[in-house]
């Protein structure tokens, strides 16, 4: 399995945003949707902040896959359901320290359990 540079890590980790287009059944691309991402140790996790109401995470979640954008890092990548309670709460934990700017308006939303049960784990496609 590949994993993330150490490079890829740290730009994909400090973007701002993520743009990802999860690719359907029939292997073509949704357009692409800005998200946030965070990372964890060398793991990057994304959330839907609508929860399975996301349009963009019903199709990522159906086919796994999709095409990410950020920092400068284009990646095809396969996306992995993040269940463990001890990652996502440090999941949280990055999401707060990250987006703090944003106040509780965007932030709650997305440490919230709607969005936690959407936490995918991004792993680079070789």
């Amino acid at each position: 399995m590949a994993s993330w540079t150490s490079e890829e890590l740290a730009r994909i980790g400090t973007a701002e945003e993520l743009e990802i287009a999860p690719v359907r059944d029939d292997g073509t691309p949704r357009a692409p949707v800005p998200i946030w991402v965070v990372r964890d140790g060398d793991d990057l996790y994304i959330r839907s902040y609508r929860g399975t109401d996301g349009a963009w995470y019903r199709t990522a979640r159906a086919g796994h896959r999709a095409h990410i954008a950020a920092g400068g890092i284009d990646k095809d990548v396969t996306l992995a359901e993040e269940n463990d309670s001890g990652v996502n709460d440090r999941i949280d934990e990055a999401y707060r320290a990250k987006y703090h700017r944003y106040g509780s308006t965007y932030v709650i939303p997305m440490v919230a359990a709607q969005a936690r049960a959407t936490t995918l784990k991004l792993l680079p496609r070789p």
